[in-house]
């Protein structure tokens, strides 16, 4: 049983992956510093898995720390980083923040892995990467153009030092660049937790009709779409974690052909954001309170993904539609709501 070590365990998505690499038959450690997680997700987790899942509360900017969780775990088959900062507008407002952080922590991991010969490396990247693009759906040869935030721009250097260091070590890594990840565990024991008032669409979208919120803003509405709003490619976390499995597997199975692959993590479909508000009070039964406000800086028009590389090489599809994204993703907040004493004070999230 390889052990697999996620960065970034206790978020959204590296908490998905875990139960899917724990279903799948690894044997997982985390590590992550809470300080934009909670440590809540591991016992959801477990009640899931039946497993334990170990974390490790170190900041990966610090590498010290994070070489001692190496040296205490040098049995390391994996890599699978998700630790980063992810908000496009925070990171328009607080670039240093996000270069120092997002950057600093990928060198630190990469340092270690080569350090300890871990042959399999996975980074969370984005589609960010492709900037605004000239044409979609974006296919993994699409070019990669100026990003429109620093975010966006971390992710494309992210891409370029792994290229650059798995070149000149034993590292094959896989560089998933997923669109827009969205909903719950289908099981609601696991979900999104946004600290703050939420920079997504979707746990904006539940927090203001639980009542979170008062209000969300639609940002724009003049662009040159189908109703005027931006149009993203959302899918499922689930199904976004089960492509960091498969990932893995291609790898160690030793089917790639090149020290790099990539692949698009996307439905194929893209989706206005006054479509996707339609989606959710089709399912939820709610009546969303909603302003038109205007653009907002790192925002792109359009942008989804030709997904067909990663079904034809990893062998992964997407089950999850849009009405399932939506429906899990109110039942978490619903839960959220019930059982706040299960996961500590959510006031957090508003701070």
């Amino acid at each position: 049983m390889a052990k697999i070590l996620v960065t970034g365990g206790c978020g959204y998505i590296g908490s998905h992956t875990i139960v899917d690499l724990i279903q799948n038959g690894f044997e997982v450690i985390s590590v992550d510093n809470n300080s934009r997680s909670t440590s809540a997700l591991l016992t959801g987790i477990k009640l899931i898995t039946g497993e334990e899942v170990k974390n490790y509360k170190v900041d990966l900017c610090n590498f010290d720390d994070l070489f001692a969780v190496f040296h205490e775990n040098p049995e390391i088959k994996g890599i699978i980083h998700f630790a980063a900062y992810k908000a496009v507008g925070e990171s328009v407002e607080f670039p240093m923040m996000y270069y120092d952080n997002n950057l600093g922590s990928l060198m630190n991991v990469l340092k270690c892995a080569s350090e300890f010969k871990v042959p399999h490396f996975i980074f969370s990247s984005s589609c960010t990467v492709y900037g605004s693009p000239d044409h979609v759906p974006v296919t993994e040869t699409s070019p990669v153009k100026p990003a429109e935030s620093p975010y966006g721009a971390t992710k494309q250097m992210g891409e370029q030092i792994v290229r650059d260091i798995s070149n000149v070590s034993e590292i094959n890594s896989v560089l998933l660049r997923y669109f827009n990840p969205v909903g719950a565990h289908p099981s609601i024991k696991i979900g999104e937790l946004p600290l703050g008032r939420p920079q997504n669409l979707v746990p904006a979208i539940t927090q203001t009709a639980i009542g979170k919120l008062d209000q969300m803003t639609v940002f724009g509405d003049d662009y040159d779409t189908r109703d005027g709003s931006c149009i993203r490619d959302f899918i499922h976390v689930s199904d976004i974690a089960s492509a960091h499995t498969l990932a893995l597997k291609y790898l160690m199975e030793g089917k790639n052909s090149e020290k790099v692959s990539v692949f698009n993590l996307g439905t194929g479909n893209g989706v206005t954001v006054l479509e996707a508000i339609k989606a959710f009070e089709k399912v939820s039964g709610k009546k969303l309170n909603y302003k038109i406000g205007p653009r907002r800086p790192g925002d792109i028009m359009a942008v989804y993904a030709n997904n067909q590389h990663a079904k034809t090489e990893l062998g992964w599809n997407p089950i999850y539609n849009l009405d399932q994204m939506m429906d899990t993703a109110w039942k978490w907040e619903l839960k959220l709501a019930e059982d706040a004493s299960f996961f500590g004070d959510t006031n957090f999230m508003m701070n």
